[in-house]
């Protein structure tokens, strides 16, 4: 049985809303062992630490032994959940899905042991629903209520479309509970309206309500909006300790706390006494140095955490370069600035590689490349390939 302090940290780190509180708290003071249901669609191939903040959650329930149940929406994620943006989420087949949840179980296992929960597939229910069964699931609320989700009413405002379909997301997300027979569900705040949806239906097929608990979700290193791949504001798990630590360097001070109670495993009181030293005037730079390194500590180790800050200090505080760079070898005698970067992995497309040029940020040994055009004669001897503040590769013609 979980202790009071166990069960109150669970309850109240990093957490929005509790529904019911005190239901749960009596179900967890119990003993009886839980199904905890959390529903991802692996849009996308990386996560980032905004994603984990309610993957850790999900580990302090592992921790407690109650039944894990990671959900992979191979069958939602062909539909895409409704956003705020003018158009709708771009539909992955299921195959796409299917690949990246392989990448995804891959990368939170720093975080949870993958090898004691159970990994489902909503595909395996979904699909088998008939018109029939659709008509029943849709029957349980109203047009008005669908209305009412913030992402609606946001795109209402701006006069942007809503389609049909979009209203069946959560009739899906929340059947999925259904057919786990979910005990908990757990989501970040832009998914209450779905996951209460599973409330309401369940309560619909005789089954008891489930139990929710929503997280924050966390602004990226722009500290406005939530961390995104897309919006190139994020933190990736999979990403080399040196590109932790200074992403991790640049966030705005007022984030300081909020990431370190929500991305590291350091104690609340610790936390606290940090929170009072910043308000005392301590230098900001030097804790979020000890954020950058418990980051890196999960996903890596403290070794790799340990480098990465001797690195960044190299370059940063001492003006220099990393001590080690990986060089690559071209088998050519020429290349377009745009591909060159494309090749060394150092952008994500030609369309950040633009970017990145026309905002000064590409030097060749020393020198900004301000010409997208620019074709580059490579030699035997290593040129210094510069991209950003943190991007460093040796660039040479193969013998």
């Amino acid at each position: 049985m979980a202790s009071d302090q166990k069960i109150n940290e669970l309850l109240n780190r990093g957490t929005v809303e509790v529904i019911v509180r005190e239901d749960l708290e009596q179900k967890l003071k119990s003993g009886k062992k839980l199904k905890v249901k959390l529903g991802i669609d692996p849009s996308g191939s990386d996560l980032h630490i905004g994603h984990m903040v309610v993957i850790r959650k999900l580990k302090e329930f592992q921790d407690l032994g109650h039944e894990i149940i990671l959900l992979f929406g191979n069958f939602t994620g062909q539909i895409g959940d409704p956003t705020d943006k003018k158009e709708t989420r771009k539909a992955k087949t299921q195959e796409e899905l299917e690949k990246n949840a392989e990448k995804y179980l891959e990368q939170v296992k720093p975080v949870l042991d993958i090898d004691k929960i159970q990994v489902r597939w909503n595909a395996d229910w979904l699909k088998d629903l008939n018109f029939s069964d659709i008509i029943k699931l849709s029957s349980n609320f109203t047009v008005a209520q669908m209305l009412e989700r913030d992402m609606f009413q946001e795109r209402i405002k701006k006069d942007q479309p809503i389609s049909m379909h979009e209203f069946f997301y959560p009739l899906m997300q929340g059947y999925d509970s259904v057919a786990l027979e979910a005990d908990i569900e757990l989501g970040g705040t832009d998914q209450t309206f779905n996951i209460l949806a599973g409330r309401t239906l369940q309560k619909a097929y005789g089954q008891p309500p489930q139990n929710v608990i929503t997280v924050p979700l966390l602004e990226g290193t722009d500290g406005v909006i939530k961390m995104g791949k897309s919006e190139d504001n994020y933190i990736g798990v999979a990403e080399s300790p040196t590109q932790m630590f200074g992403k991790t360097m640049s966030i705005p001070d007022e984030l300081i706390i909020k990431y370190f109670e929500l991305a590291t495993n350091v104690e609340l009181d610790e936390i606290e006494k940090i929170k009072k030293d910043m308000a005392d005037g301590a230098n900001p730079r030097d804790f979020k140095m000890r954020l950058a390194s418990e980051i890196i500590s999960i996903y890596h180790n403290s070794e790799a955490a340990e480098k990465a800050q001797l690195e960044f200090i190299n370059i940063f505080k001492n003006q220099g370069i990393p001590d080690e760079i990986e060089t690559l070898d071209l088998k050519k005698n020429n290349i377009n600035i745009l591909d060159l970067l494309c090749e060394a992995k150092m952008v994500d497309s030609k369309g950040d590689a633009r970017r990145m040029i026309q905002g000064g940020g590409v030097k060749l040994d020393g020198e900004k490349i301000e010409d997208i055009n620019q074709s580059l004669d490579l030699s035997d001897k290593p040129q210094l390939l510069q991209v950003g503040k943190r991007k460093f590769k040796y660039i040479k013609k193969s013998a």
